[in-house]
């Protein structure tokens, strides 16, 4: 036997206090994008990526499919190679004695046959286990017999006053009070299927607010039926959609005198600060989680992961559980008030579509996305009042540029963009005081601005140029 020998047994080595072995030794856009009127699937330029980006996927719960369960939910999952494995059962008790117990258990015969190394552990954690029993039985019987008065139980003891309080100002159980009433599941079936997610009620004569992609299925003679919090439904019919915001507004039939909810800003929103989200995940109606703002103007794709460019939209980004079905559903602070429409969460598992192994339908990671509810409102406003949304833009092809920023590609005759005198070549690196590193990011930038409205566009070579930016109808599906 040599130093080298994986089977020698160092003499120093410490030895099991009860079976004398010795512990084993052991060791992890660049997609040519532009907005709604100059993207075209041919215009070219798309990088080609040797690995797949991680997507974002919509979260409404159509057909849901759930993979099997882990047999094992406490095995290790995926342990990259090169650690070392823990082991899960507890340490000898450093202070008892060689061959004593705490608790009278007498130790091992000697005659015990020994026994491999995974059936000795298992024997372990059975007596870990027993000692526990034990250790429990000789406190409870020790107390007991010294004990000088009556034996008191806690189910003899009263019931506690009924909490009959308003819940504290500020909590995460206040802004269930005050939003529940308002939040609805949406119940959605047409030809190409059928799903479930949410929507919050806007006014008191019915108009809901919700995702394109949760009643897209039914845009075109399918159905929709409003679940509310009280267990009352009712029929709705989408009212105007816009898939490049992923907004829809739907309107209920035959129910008057709801309670909308209060809208908020979210132009002041601020990394860290606590939010509520309130929805159907899986179908389970009135499900609230909490967390917080952890990140701002993300720029994410909507409608899942084969959305295009023509759906970025600049998100909020949070960490309060959102899972499918929650699509929809307010965001909203710790007042109560709406700041964003629960919309996407990240999926790590594939690239495609949110889809994790064996086709289950990805759940939350603690990265989810909503829609800031100044655009939200604008869009829905507009809506509510045309039937039609429209959408912002420069009227530009743009791609990632190699140095970073947005280089514009093919310009429109007439856009905003050839107004204010951009040029095919041109990089884009600010907008006003944002910075743009990627194409993504400035369609998000655009899109959160109203039409008409001023915007300064910084260029790679030092240039700044003034733009008003344009509106487009959407055009209806």
């Amino acid at each position: 036997m040599t130093e080298n020998d994986p089977s020698a047994q160092d003499p120093a080595a410490p030895r099991h206090p009860e079976t004398g072995q010795q512990a084993a030794q052991g060791g992890w856009a660049g997609s040519p994008y532009g907005d709604q009127a100059a993207a075209t699937p041919e215009s070219g330029g798309t990088p080609q990526y040797s690995a797949p980006e991680p997507s974002y996927h919509a979260v409404t719960g159509a057909d849901p499919s759930y993979g099997a369960p882990n047999p094992n939910p406490w095995s290790a999952q995926a342990t990259p190679s090169g650690q070392t494995q823990q082991s899960v059962y507890p340490p000898p008790n450093p202070y008892s004695q060689p061959g004593t117990s705490a608790y009278g258990v007498p130790p091992a015969p000697p005659t015990q046959p020994k026994r491999s190394g995974g059936k000795l552990l298992a024997g372990v954690a059975l007596v870990a286990l027993l000692v526990g029993g034990i250790a429990g039985g000789a406190v409870g019987y020790l107390t007991g017999g010294t004990s000088n008065g009556p034996a008191s139980n806690a189910l003899d003891a009263p019931k506690p006053a009924q909490q009959t309080g308003n819940a504290p100002a500020g909590s995460v159980e206040s802004v269930a009070q005050k939003l529940s009433p308002s939040v609805v599941e949406l119940q959605v079936s047409g030809q190409q299927g059928a799903g479930e997610g949410s929507g919050f009620v806007i006014s008191t004569d019915g108009y809901i607010l919700t995702n394109n992609h949760v009643v897209e299925v039914a845009a075109n003679g399918g159905q929709i039926q409003a679940v509310f919090q009280d267990g009352k439904k009712a029929p709705a019919k989408v009212i105007g959609r816009d898939p490049t915001t992923d907004i829809a507004v739907v309107k209920v039939d035959g129910v008057n005198n709801l309670t909308p909810v209060e809208i908020g800003r979210s132009d002041d929103l601020k990394v860290g600060q606590s939010v509520v989200a309130i929805g159907s995940p899986f179908e389970l109606a009135g499900t609230v989680t909490s967390g917080i703002v952890s990140s701002l103007h993300r720029p994410v794709r909507a409608g899942g992961g084969q959305g295009g460019q023509e759906t970025v939209m600049d998100a909020v980004q949070t960490d309060a559980a959102i899972n499918p079905g929650n699509s929809g559903g307010p965001l909203s602070n710790m007042s109560g008030q709406v700041i964003g429409i629960n919309s996407a969460i990240y999926s790590p598992q594939s690239a495609s579509g949110g889809q994790g192994q064996g086709g289950s339908e990805s759940g939350n990671v603690g990265i989810g996305f909503a829609i800031p509810i100044d655009q939200a409102r604008r869009t829905a406003d507009t809506i509510i009042k045309t039937g039609q949304a429209v959408q912002t833009y420069i009227g530009a092809q743009v791609t990632d540029a190699p140095q970073g920023g947005a280089k514009l590609g093919a310009i429109t005759a007439g856009s905003p963009a050839e107004k204010a005198g951009l040029k095919s070549g041109d990089i884009v690196t600010k907008i006003d005081d944002r910075n743009i590193d990627t194409s993504d990011t400035l369609v998000a930038a655009i899109r959160t601005r109203a039409p008409d409205e001023k915007a300064t566009f910084t260029l790679s070579d030092g240039r700044t140029v003034e733009v008003t930016l344009g509106g487009q109808p959407v055009p209806a599906n």
